[in-house]
Order: C-alpha cells, then structure tokens, then sequence
C-alpha cells in the first residue's frame, strides 16, 4: 500500500508503484485528494486544511478496508502518518517504509507500537524536513516493541528527492528503490 505526499497522486509517485509492480508486487495507490495533484506547498496545504488532516487520515483507512491484512505500508512524506496509522492500529501489518518520513505532525492517538514490524525509513541528509529528534524517537519506540529499524540517509538536500517529475530529483532515488526492494524481499 502506497500513500502519496501532501502533492497529491503525482506521476513521480505512480513511477515507483509501476516499478514495484514490475518487481511483481501487488500495489495499491490510493487517491487521498480526489484527482488533485500540487506542484507546491502552497496548494497541497490548502487541500490538507480544506479536508482536514483526520479525514486524510480515514481516506487511509477506508481504502485499505477491501484488502488483505498483512499489507506492507509505504509513505512518502506526509503520507507516512497514512503508512504509520495504519501499521499501528490495523492487524497484519507485515512491515512500514517511510520516504521523507516521520515528520513532526501532532500524536496520532495510538499508544501501542505494532510488536515486530519492521520499519525503514529514507531521508535526504539536508532535507530541511528532517528532525533528527522526530526520527530518534519514532525509531526507539519501534525499537522497544521488538522491531527492526534501517535508516537510509542520503546526500542529497531534496524532501522530494525520489520524485522523477519533481525539479529536486535525486539519482539517490535509484539506491532508495534498491534499499526499499532488499527490505521487501527480506520480509
């Protein structure tokens, strides 16, 4: 399962979906934003207020609903409190990859960490987004409910580095699907 950033369902997401899909994954994709996509800020956080952030969050929840439990949950940026909610509070969660993820967002309501499901997370090394703190404490908490953590840091300075349409494109994107297809294998 593949949440989308604040940006909404871009081609540069529905890239990696398709290239998942050629290393014979079964993915899912859902549309938070129906149809609308941003090319920045700006717009994507008017769409954020206008929906509210609690019914992006049921939009997750409502489109895992038809599916099978054990769902690996993947999120880029702002979609890995989708990713995040998920694999805490719906059973069978298998493992969560966060792409430009945790952010510092408010608690999102669970206090139990899913035992044993592992987590990787990537980030940019000069993503301006990224909280050393945030991301500390997010990976001792799963951590301390039995879960392996990877951290994957990479030098570039792009929050949207693995976005092929996005001017911040990274060829670290390339290393970050090689990371993200090891830890699906592994799992």
């Amino acid at each position: 399962m593949v949440f989308h950033s604040a940006l909404g369902l871009r081609p540069g997401l529905l890239h990696w979906v398709d290239r998942l899909r050629t290393a014979s994954h079964d993915v899912h994709a859902p549309d938070l934003y129906d149809g609308e996509v941003f090319d920045d800020a700006v717009g994507a956080i008017t769409k954020i207020q206008e929906l509210g952030f609690d019914e992006i969050l049921l939009r997750s929840q409502v489109s895992v609903a038809p599916l099978c439990q054990e769902l690996v949950y993947i999120g880029f940026s702002n979609g890995g409190a989708c990713a995040e909610l998920l694999a805490a509070t719906r059973p069978g969660a298998r493992g969560v990859v966060l792409i430009g993820a945790p952010l510092p967002i408010r608690d999102l309501g669970w206090t139990v960490r899913p035992e044993g499901v592992p987590v990787q997370i990537h980030f940019g090394a000069m993503d301006p987004r990224r909280n050393e703190r945030v991301v500390g404490d997010f990976a001792s908490r799963f951590r301390r409910a039995g879960a392996a953590v990877e951290e994957h840091v990479y030098l570039t300075a792009m929050h949207h580095f693995a976005d092929p349409h996005w001017s911040g494109y990274d060829a670290a994107a390339e290393s970050m699907f090689q990371n993200l297809l090891a830890f699906l294998a592994a799992i």
